[in-house]
């Protein structure tokens, strides 16, 4: 009788809990989207190549195993966005383009938002809602969004409430479209911002919104939105939406997320 022993030292139990990890980042970054669909599906092909080989059928195996010997190609092209989405996450963590570059240490001063910024974008959503202006507000804040602004119209203007409202007013020429707001500044208007594949969003919940939910999926930014219908209030970070929500939240949720950066 042979007795066989699994031994676990310390870096065992850390290599386990740090692919676990990695398991659970994955998961979260494709949960609700079609990406999960296709991870499933490339997991039951894998299932079947082990199953086939197992059962030693040569010819379907060696096919099988061609697309195998790809699969990390296949999984960078299949994954491309959740991996740049992973990768962003981890550089907006630990942020070391802003800790080490020259020209961030000498111009700290002009990054983050303002209180007078603050109170411009509360004045303004606070009258959209009440007249039921649709708004789209992107504000920026590790992620550099000059790729999104050249979308639209730059305009690099002081943010104040009543810019915010005449750009957002029915008729206006660039009413269509969001504002992306950087470095204490309205960096450009009528910008297009990437769509949530988010299967599991709500279908109350319109393009404006679904915009506003892949801005955040897509960088670090915050964005705020107004809707035409209802003139309701939301605010979207990291994928996560809340709706509904008053001025004094709107507040709070803006001093608490960009707390350190508001000065």
């Amino acid at each position: 009788m042979i007795l066989a022993f699994i031994t676990l030292g310390l870096f065992d139990i850390i290599d386990i809990l740090l692919v676990a990890l990695l398991l659970y980042q994955v998961y979260m970054l494709i949960r609700g989207t079609v990406a999960i669909n296709i991870f499933v599906g490339l997991f039951l092909f894998y299932l079947m190549w082990l199953l086939v080989r197992a059962l030693n059928m040569e010819l379907l195996s060696s096919i099988l195993g061609q697309f195998i010997g790809v699969g990390v190609i296949a999984l960078i092209i299949v994954f491309q966005q959740e991996i740049r989405k992973f990768l962003l996450l981890l550089g907006s963590k630990y942020n070391i383009n802003q800790k080490f570059t020259l020209e961030n240490w000498f111009a700290f001063e002009d990054r983050g938002i303002r209180e007078k910024e603050i109170v411009a974008i509360l004045g303004a959503c606070e009258h959209m809602a009440k007249s039921k202006t649709g708004a789209l507000i992107v504000i920026a804040k590790n992620s550099d969004l000059q790729s999104y602004a050249e979308t639209g119209q730059i305009v690099k203007a002081r943010v104040s409430t009543s810019l915010l409202e005449s750009i957002f007013f029915k008729n206006a020429p660039l009413h269509d479209g969001a504002v992306i707001l950087a470095n204490n500044r309205l960096l450009a208007a009528r910008c297009i911002l990437p769509v949530s594949d988010n299967t599991n969003i709500p279908g109350s919940l319109g393009l404006r919104h679904r915009a506003a939910i892949g801005m955040s999926q897509a960088t670090d930014s915050h964005v705020i939105t107004v809707s035409e219908e209802t003139g309701n209030i939301s605010y979207v970070m990291g994928g996560k939406i809340k709706v509904r929500i008053s001025i004094p939240e709107l507040r709070s949720f803006l001093e608490g997320d960009f707390a350190g950066f508001i000065h």
